[in-house]
């Protein structure tokens, strides 16, 4: 090391500062030198200083320094500002009059954390009820195990966390180089960490901070106590002063363990531990009304630090958690936004009389709809910071989520903190990341316009000074919609009946799709072999041959949604269906009746 060192700040550096020696040349002599000194398998890059010359640095939200500098070097920022000397040795990134971000970070994800396609019976701590997993039988369902009750605060993100899941490179693409991750589960799913984005060889790798927070939910088992969420409010008030007792009973027999019988360890009630030290929160998820209610009775009786975490109907309760003064992670999981084209209204004798009904509801969600897209407009104007929970949310929907979102009434900055300062400022880690400065992580997003422009690409990405580069967007190329024969694509004939079948593990569903209608007043319900009834069809979508559309199902005092995602092909469909917490499913079926 010492010898590679000497090589290093001798000859290899100055020679770099030297502009007569030719990049390949100097890339050639350090790999022989350090191949050949150390034997590393691997070259290593030319150089490890980067600057972005002539940017739009947004240092922070409402803070912008134009025509700046960026010099990133080891890993971390260098320099941030104007008229700042560049490193003879740094290479020049193409960045000129692009915006310079601080590294996106997710509020809670489960980026990393992969879905089991099919694991029929597990019921171990990896993944509770994680998705595609058949429901696991259960010995004696009144007094379940810990796992079987989806009971497993220890389980720690470093053990389930994949280093080479695709999610990374998807949330990278987006500007994200942080996430705060948390295992698949249901009541108490595990501990969540803070975890970088980049590229390593294992989770310990990627780990910035261990045991940031226990996560909870009011999510009940499958087949097993507690079933319903009354069961799971009962069952975490006796988890919780059980923990209490023990860590009590630990501390005193540690004193003086004469004449006192040995405590009997166990994982899960120490899980709790840090949180009754005042060392961590909770993370509890609470996406609608009722949620944030029953998370504050729990909070206030048996006083436990928290946070509120996916919320989405912050709309209702804006002035609770502003009188709560607890962090707030609110969800970027919003329905699709209803197709805006007015229908030509058909004025001859002929035309059917309007639906009053299904007038009456479309009215009722598009006013729905509005008060989820303008809840962060909403908390942001009483004052409330919130940072983004992106859990069941598709990377492909964010960036237009956020526009939808500053469309409503956000602002710029305000979702601009909410990926950057905020999220920094819950996890205790401002003086890592968070703003462009220097001394800072070197974790930056760099967009060739503003990043909310509708036009904007990412392209490049810096995780801990490594850098990520990507291709712009495309130009459209003219007839890209017209097929060979230069006719546009026709959209496939939805209305009509289909026959449908979901597979699942030891089990299949079948049932009938209905369609009614055309383009933006397609209309629809279904049927199924497992549920009864008939259930209505929203948010209906066709995109070229893309067909995908929500729906919920009641099972006691839960709500399942539905998320199917299709291809149409003539008089056959395809594709996948995400049943909640209980998996993605694969569907097929075929066309029975309609034109």
């Amino acid at each position: 090391m010492i010898i590679k060192d000497l090589i290093l700040s001798r000859w290899i550096y100055p020679l770099l500062k030297n502009e007569k020696v030719t990049g390949f040349f100097a890339f050639m002599l350090i790999g022989s030198c350090l191949f050949a000194q150390s034997g590393i398998p691997e070259l290593m890059p030319v150089t490890q200083t980067y600057v972005l010359q002539n940017v739009q640095i947004v240092v922070r939200p409402g803070q912008i320094i134009s025509g700046g500098t960026v010099i990133i070097q080891d890993g971390l920022i260098q320099a941030a500002g104007k008229d700042i000397a560049i490193p003879a040795h740094a290479r020049k990134i193409k960045a000129d009059s692009m915006f310079v971000y601080a590294g996106f970070i997710e509020g809670l994800s489960q980026s990393g954390i992969p879905r089991p396609e099919s694991a029929a019976g597990a019921t171990g701590p990896r993944t509770p009820g994680g998705q595609g997993q058949q429901r696991p039988r259960v010995s004696d369902p009144w007094n379940p195990t810990y796992e079987e009750s989806g009971i497993t605060p220890y389980v720690r993100v470093r053990d389930v966390f994949k280093s080479d899941d695709k999610s990374l490179e998807e949330m990278r693409k987006l500007g994200f180089t942080a996430a705060q991750v948390y295992p698949i589960g249901k009541m108490l799913p595990g501990q969540a960490s803070l975890v970088s984005l980049g590229i390593g060889k294992n989770a310990d790798e990627l780990l910035l901070k261990e045991n940031t927070a226990l996560v909870a939910s009011f999510t009940p088992a499958s087949g097993a106590f507690p079933s319903t969420i009354i069961g799971v409010m009962s069952r975490f008030r006796e988890l919780y002063k059980n923990a209490i007792r023990l860590q009590e009973y630990q501390k005193s027999y540690g004193s003086n363990p004469v004449n006192v019988n040995r405590p009997i360890a166990d994982k899960c009630l120490e899980s709790f531990f840090p949180v009754l030290d005042g060392k961590i929160p909770f993370i509890f998820q609470a996406p609608d009304m009722k949620s944030v209610y029953r998370v504050q009775a729990l909070k206030n009786e048996l006083k436990f630090g928290v946070h509120y975490a996916d919320v989405k109907e912050g709309y209702y309760v804006g002035d609770l958690l502003k009188s709560e003064g607890k962090p707030i992670i609110i969800s970027l999981d919003l329905p699709k936004a209803a197709d805006e084209k007015k229908p030509v209204a058909d004025s001859s004798k002929n035309a059917a009389p309007k639906d009053l009904e299904m007038e009456a509801l479309k009215a009722r969600t598009a006013e729905e709809l509005k008060r989820l897209e303008g809840q962060a407009a909403k908390l942001a104007a009483l004052g409330l910071p919130f940072s983004f929970s992106t859990v069941g949310v598709k990377s492909t929907d964010i960036k237009e989520t956020l526009r939808r979102m500053i469309k409503a009434g956000l602002t710029e900055d305000q979702a601009l903190a909410a990926l950057t300062t905020t999220p920094a400022a819950q996890l205790g880690v401002s003086n890592r990341f968070g703003t462009v400065e220097k001394g800072r992580a070197a974790n930056l997003v760099v967009s060739d316009k503003s990043y909310f422009d509708e036009k904007s690409s990412v392209r490049y990405v810096f995780i801990d000074g490594k850098i990520f580069e990507y291709e712009g967007k495309p130009a459209p190329k003219a007839g890209a919609n017209a097929s060979a024969g230069g006719k546009a694509a026709e959209a496939p004939k939805v209305a009509g009946k289909w026959s449908y079948t979901i597979k699942a593990p030891g089990m299949n569903s079948e049932g009938i799709l209905t369609f009614k209608g055309s383009g933006s007043d397609l209309t629809g319900e279904w049927t199924s072999s497992q549920v009864p009834g008939t259930n209505p069809i929203s948010n209906i979508s066709v995109e070229g041959n893309k067909l995908s559309f929500t729906s919920n199902i009641s099972m006691g005092a839960r709500q399942i949604n539905l998320d199917f995602n299709l291809s149409v092909d003539g008089n056959s469909l395809s594709g996948t269906v995400g049943v909640g917490t209980f998996g993605t499913f694969d569907v097929s079926g075929a066309k029975i009746d309609g034109q």
